[in-house]
């Protein structure tokens, strides 16, 4: 165990300045740090990213067509769609008696083709 974890240390002591440099320059502001922080916590439930992935490949769905898609109850969906709402990743508009829901903008679905994306790196 202990070799696992000092394989990955470097075993001189020179700092690159200039990478060093460029890294500081690129932080991000703090502000910026818990805002993407909390994004990453509401998309890293399960349920959430199939609500994301269904909404992804139809455009807008209501909370009957999720359900059925889902195979869950409405209170599910609509608790879960509740969470993506409040972190902007889904709206919704009134359609007559329906809620259809919609991601909150093209962010939302580049945002989960990257990590799927991601994910699958390598299975082949």
């Amino acid at each position: 165990m202990a070799k696992d974890i000092d394989a990955g240390r470097c075993a001189c002591s020179i700092v690159h300045e200039g990478a060093v440099d460029l890294a500081r320059a690129a932080e991000l502001p703090t502000a910026t740090l818990l805002s993407a922080s909390e994004l990453f916590k509401v998309l890293g439930d399960p349920t959430r990213l199939r609500i994301v992935g269904a909404l992804a490949a139809a455009g807008e769905l209501c909370v009957c067509d999720l359900s059925a898609a889902l195979d869950m109850s409405q209170s599910a969906i609509s608790h879960q769609l509740a969470i993506l709402r409040r972190a902007r990743l889904a709206r919704f508009r009134r359609d007559g008696k329906s809620a259809v829901y919609t991601l909150d903008d093209g962010h939302v679905g580049e945002l989960l083709a990257v990590a799927t994306a991601h994910a699958n790196e390598g299975k082949d």
